[in-house]
């Protein structure tokens, strides 16, 4: 059952015309949105060309370097970390389509990752068994992490900013008092710190997809392209999705629609979490098989910038993860062939996310004025007809 915006459900908002309630396709709307992240990227490459011309860097060598093909082993990688940082940034999305911050991912699966490798560690139940068994721990993990920030608001009006960020710092301690414990049981003499290694049944195999590279993509990037869907769905397609995204629009509303406001703040952020328990698991299942103290960092964060860039649609979102990912693998290069440090990426990918914020609101507010007058015309001419219709019958 398909619903329309929560705009336009608002008690005592006007009804629009049918042939506007029908969502005809606007041709200026489509190009309009396209036209946003084209400029966002612009402008980032404009903005870090003058960064360049500034400190006297070789702007022409940079752009060449950044704008270079990848390799077949560099496509491998590129697609590998976009597949990890989907998984955070629809983790992201979630939340803001409810109009909730989730600044914790990166506590969320730093958590979940260590207890999955744990448990999976434990070779508990055989084979594909435990690989289920590793899922739902992530993501029980996950979402418990989440739903303490969740259960924070709702009963003591915490700002979820303020407890993620917390939450994160709480999550790092405890991680490491973990593995400091884990360690403690190892071997003397080991200079690896991290959980048991998970048997071989338990590991997921890669796949070629790019020939002649020694490498493989993850096979968790059916799971990443399964959660895009299930996201697209439950968002677009069920009530529970409408009823989230209209709270997160007008709360006001919501609590006039009969909908249970604190809860949906609470099932958010448990979703929310159970997604961000996936992030550490394409590099858990597919490439380290343990969870140590080299296991990467700082997903959470690259995910809300990600979830920006995509205006939390699972397709934008995959564009914007593909080409987050291919700016930091560019940035690897870039200092060997340029001797421009790579620091230059993480302005690029600053300035973009704040040009496409900014694109974004200015096409936003574009769009519902274009909306406004088509209302205004259309109901002008409704109110026209029946008036000529009036004169020629006298």
């Amino acid at each position: 059952m398909s619903h329309a915006s929560p705009e336009a459900e608002a008690p005592g908002g006007p009804t629009p015309p049918k042939s506007y309630a029908r969502g005809r396709v606007d041709l200026r709307a489509i190009g309009l949105a396209v036209a946003a992240p084209v400029l966002a990227l612009l402008v980032a490459i404009v903005v870090t060309s003058l960064v360049l011309l500034a400190t006297g860097d070789p702007v022409g060598e940079v752009w060449r370097q950044m704008l270079t093909q990848p390799s077949a082993s560099q496509t491998v990688i590129i697609i590998n970390s976009a597949t990890v940082l989907y998984f955070s940034a629809i983790a992201v999305a979630i939340g803001f389509r409810m109009n909730l911050f989730n600044i914790g991912v990166d506590g969320q699966y730093r958590v979940a990752a260590f207890a999955a490798a744990a448990v999976g560690g434990e070779a508990w139940l055989p084979g594909p068994l435990n690989i289920v068994l590793i899922l739902i721990t992530a993501m029980m993990c996950g979402a418990l992490w989440a739903g303490i920030a969740g259960w924070l608001k709702v009963t003591r009006g915490v700002s979820e900013v303020i407890s993620t960020i917390m939450l994160n710092a709480i999550a790092t301690g405890v991680v490491a008092w973990l593995l400091a414990r884990v360690a403690a049981e190892q071997e003397a003499g080991s200079n690896d710190i991290g959980t048991k290694d998970l048997p071989e049944s338990s590991r997921i195999p890669g796949l070629s997809l790019v020939p002649g590279t020694g490498r493989q993509v993850y096979g968790l990037i059916f799971l990443a392209i399964l959660v895009g869907f299930l996201y697209w769905f439950v968002i677009n397609r069920t009530r529970f999705g409408f009823d989230l995204r209209a709270t997160g629009r007008s709360e006001s509303a919501a609590v006039a629609s009969g909908v249970d406001v604190k809860k949906m703040v609470l099932v958010s952020m448990l979703m929310s979490g159970a997604v961000a328990g996936l992030v550490g698991l394409p590099l858990l299942l597919g490439e380290n098989f343990n969870y140590g103290t080299d296991f990467q960092s700082g997903l959470g964060f690259s995910g809300i910038a990600i979830a920006l860039l995509g205006r939390n649609h699972p397709v934008g979102v995959a564009l914007g993860a593909l080409l987050w990912a291919y700016l930091e693998q560019q940035a690897v290069t870039l200092p060997i062939a340029t001797d421009v440090d790579d620091s230059i990426v993480k302005i690029i990918q600053g300035v973009m996310v704040l040009a496409v914020v900014i694109a974004y609101e200015v096409v936003r507010r574009f769009q519902r004025r274009m909306e406004q007058q088509q209302v205004t015309r259309e109901l002008a001419a409704q109110d026209k007809r029946p008036a000529e219709t009036t004169g020629a019958q006298a």
